[in-house]
């Protein structure tokens, strides 16, 4: 799919709230609503919006400890990383995780409620999955910036208007 300059505005908007009523969409970007609303329905089909969501307050929900965790693992064959991921991806406090260059195999971001909860987690979670050789984890002291709205700028150089 080529996206355009108003598909990009379209994207803007809903990555700013993505609750927004097709209506109020369509005025935003200066489109009759089912032009509006094709554009979106194509940006889904294509693939190019994954999913709507609604991004909850860690500390409202109690989650005060963001934490990242290297892990290493024993060896890097194809079935040890395929085992890791899917048992890593079982768990609910797993925010995300990467496979990772450099020293470590994995970082993963858990979000807990307190250290109880990370020693648990680590103790009960992460150590008991098969391969793992080394831990290590470092506590986020302060959020200075987190976004979800990808870079649209940054590509609208890139694509087609």
């Amino acid at each position: 799919m080529k996206i355009d300059g108003i598909d990009l505005k379209i994207l803007q908007q809903l990555q700013e709230d993505g609750s927004l009523a097709n209506v109020e969409l369509a005025r935003r970007v200066h489109l009759s609503p089912s032009s509006c609303l094709n554009r979106v329905r194509a940006l889904e089909a294509s693939g190019v919006i994954n999913r709507y969501v609604a991004i909850a307050s860690p500390t409202a929900l109690g989650l005060d400890l963001n934490v990242f965790i290297s892990i290493s693992l024993k060896t890097q064959s194809k079935e040890a990383l395929a085992e890791f991921e899917q048992r890593i991806s079982e768990h609910d406090e797993v925010m995300e995780c990467y496979l990772m260059t450099g020293d470590s195999d994995y970082l993963i971001r858990v979000a807990v409620s307190n250290i109880a909860a990370l020693e648990k987690f680590i103790l009960e979670q992460l150590t008991p999955i098969p391969g793992i050789e080394k831990i290590r984890s470092g506590f986020a002291l302060k959020q200075v910036r987190y976004k979800t709205a990808l870079p649209l700028p940054a590509i609208a150089s890139k694509v087609s208007r």
